[in-house]
């Protein structure tokens, strides 16, 4: 866990140990590699959802172990999945359970980040999601959106902004047969198709509104705020010189990514590569 700056001034006084520290003693940087996923286990709970085959079927499980292991060459120390977690530890328990989950549970979760962190001996994976609940707000607020173009007849944005959508998602389950888990995610993590789609969908929203009821910028704003608070629980589980694999659904990457850019202290690292090379592996297993 990230020690509050006041305790860390506090620790220096005292003489306890000091953070990491690079040649020039400055701080070593947080190195995160975010990687965009879609949901192997779909809860269903996203404005279009994707129906993908069976993961624990035993092609994708090979493709799954070479992902991992490719995944593992980059030497994460910390791996955060999207799951929630108590502080101030941010550990999921069901890590314990590993040998029994990744038999039958199919999550991303479970299947990509429980496994790379067991290739490399972690003794824990964090979780750092956020969602909306009893003392929480709605963070997609979607109904309310929709309810307000229709009564405003404004709709007809939102139905072409869900025609793409599901026009994107059928296109990408048509391929998903004939791709390797490895290969479909390369997908995924294009910053200039992944970001294309985020500022489409969220920032055309802004228009629906008349002013003084502005639902579609609340809208953005509360997804803004759920994001950020996912990336805070990231910073209070990293430690400087960690190198953090973080987990997310490709929905949450262009602002998860934004904010490692621009927090002081941390950098972005490429997935992409390692995914290009574990889908070439799987293509010559398949071979």
């Amino acid at each position: 866990m990230k020690t509050p700056k006041l305790l860390l001034v506090i620790a220096g006084m005292l003489a306890f140990p000091a953070a990491a520290q690079s040649d020039d003693g400055a701080a070593e940087p947080v190195e995160v590699m975010v990687l965009g996923m879609y949901h192997f286990a779909n809860p269903g709970l996203d404005a279009v959802n994707m129906e993908v085959d069976d993961v624990l079927a035993p092609r994708r499980q090979r493709e799954i172990e070479i992902l991992a292991a490719t995944l593992a060459e980059w030497q994460p120390t910390r791996i955060a999945v999207e799951n929630e977690a108590s502080a101030p530890s941010f550990e999921l328990d069901g890590y314990a359970e590993y040998g029994d989950l990744v038999t039958s549970q199919r999550s991303e979760s479970v299947q990509v980040g429980y496994r790379v962190a067991r290739m490399l001996g972690h003794e824990a994976v964090f979780g750092y999601d956020e969602r909306g609940g009893p003392d929480e707000p709605d963070y997609f607020p979607m109904g309310k959106v929709m309810e307000f173009a229709k009564a405003a007849g404004q709709d007809g944005l939102i139905e072409e902004l869900l025609a793409e959508l599901q026009e994107t998602v059928a296109a990408e389950q048509a391929r998903l047969p004939e791709q390797s888990i490895a290969e479909s995610l390369i997908f995924h993590n294009r910053e200039d198709i992944v970001g294309a789609q985020h500022d489409r969908l969220y920032y055309s929203l802004l228009s629906i509104g008349n002013g003084n009821e502005q639902p579609g910028a609340e809208l953005n704003a509360y997804w803004y705020m759920r994001n950020a608070k996912m990336f805070a629980k990231l910073d209070m589980i990293a430690e400087p010189g960690d190198r953090v694999l973080v987990l997310a659904g490709s929905g949450h990457a262009t602002w998860l990514k934004h904010f490692v850019r621009r927090m002081p202290g941390y950098e972005l690292a490429d997935p992409l590569p390692l995914l290009q090379k574990a889908a070439a592996l799987s293509e010559d297993t398949e071979r």
